[in-house]
């Protein structure tokens, strides 16, 4: 019965061991995702601080507050996460203390029982006289062997609950740990609940700004919707042009092994450059003038830092440097049958006819009109594709 209880008692402890490990693991990927949320929001609030003083960029700016309210929700969906598996932990910690005290009751009385009767029979007197009064040697060796064993029992039983007594308050320690963990899990969450209601309330006086002055932010627009349409026009123009024979009458030779290679790197490849997506991939309606619809947009658009590096998603030849009204330069990186367009950059780190291979840094991003902002497309052959199914999630 003893032994089986030892088993019961190891195999809890395994048990215990195994849900630790996964709840600092599942902790360490929720750190992980709360930090990069946080550090696209702190991206965010220099891009608005800085856009304080222009009004053009309104519109931009509401895309920003929403993309930092979107991203706040998620960290208070996190916190509760997080506060949920505390709670989970410090439940089954409770248990698993509350079992350990039992046992250690039982082992307490169990070596009681042992002291007792150690004391009655305390006099060796007595002991000698047990023994002699045995009926045969046989039966005074096996009662010799018990006062032995009484005394062994005792010292191993002491030493038991000694060890169960230590590990029970290291448990206990562990699980006061975990409650100050859970509260400051709780009080962040709280502060993240207020600037939440801070943010949504930046993004109401946006709005009401925006429907002040409809005509201004429509002609904006229209303007906004030229240059999208002439960047859309080029890189459609330039694909066809790499696509169609020569005129020598030679056959355009594609790079068939690099084609293939990027078709089965989807949903693998690095992003260009570490920031918030701000704008996604295809048409989308004003998000104050609802039945407006917005420039259709072939790629992301992230927000980054001043200054950030831009890097190559994939291998891959520099098929053209352009500049165009809005995006200022642009790269068109060449791999195979597929395309990959960088927008809005400052300084060039390549030239037409580079070969470029996957992280090499192209060049650094521009401020434009107070956005800093990189605009990332792909195509495969004519048709504009959606970025975000083609990098790594």
């Amino acid at each position: 019965m003893r032994r089986y209880i030892y088993i019961r008692y190891v195999c809890a402890l395994v048990a215990a061991a195994l849900c630790l490990t996964a709840f600092a693991q599942d902790t360490s990927t929720q750190e992980a995702r709360k930090a990069r949320l946080e550090r696209e929001i702190e991206i965010i609030d220099r891009q608005l601080k800085e856009n304080a003083s222009r009004s053009s960029t309104m519109l931009s700016d509401l895309s920003l507050i929403r993309k930092k309210v979107s991203n706040r929700k998620e960290l208070v969906a996190e916190s509760d996460r997080q506060i949920r598996k505390y709670n989970d932990e410090i439940y089954l910690a409770q248990v698993k203390i509350n079992r350990m005290q039992a046992r250690v009751d039982t082992l307490t009385v169990h070596y009681g029982k042992l002291v007792r009767s150690a004391y009655k029979n305390r006099d060796a007197r007595v002991w000698y006289m047990y023994m002699l009064a045995s009926d045969n040697l046989g039966q005074a060796f096996r009662r010799m062997g018990y006062f032995r064993n009484l005394s062994n029992q005792m010292k191993t039983e002491a030493q038991r609950i000694r060890q169960m007594k230590e590990e029970l308050e290291g448990k206990k320690a562990e699980l006061q740990a975990l409650k100050k963990d859970a509260e400051k899990v709780k009080a962040a969450r709280v502060k993240e609940l207020e600037s939440l209601k801070a943010d949504e309330k930046k993004a109401d006086g946006v709005v009401k700004k925006l429907k002040k002055d409809q005509k201004k932010y429509r002609n904006q627009l229209a303007a906004k919707r030229k240059e999208v349409n002439a960047l859309n026009r080029e890189i459609e123009r330039i694909v066809a042009a790499a696509m169609k024979p020569k005129s020598s009458g030679k056959k355009t030779v594609v790079d068939t092994k690099l084609d293939a290679a990027f078709a089965n790197n989807k949903g693998k490849l690095p992003w260009p450059a570490d920031g918030p997506v701000v704008a996604r991939f295809g048409k989308h309606y004003h998000p104050v003038y609802k039945n407006l619809q917005l420039p259709p947009n072939n790629g992301v658009d992230i927000a980054l830092a001043k200054g950030t590096q831009i890097r190559a998603v994939f291998d891959g030849v520099v098929k053209q440097v352009m500049v165009m009204p809005g995006y200022n330069q642009c790269v068109l990186i060449q791999h195979g049958n597929y395309f990959t367009l960088y927008c809005k950059l400052k300084s060039l780190n390549v030239a037409e006819g580079d070969k470029v291979k996957t992280s090499d840094i192209i060049g650094s991003v521009d401020a434009i009109g107070g956005q800093v902002q990189l605009h990332f497309e792909v195509w495969k052959g004519s048709s504009p594709q959606n970025p975000e199914t083609w990098l790594k999630k």
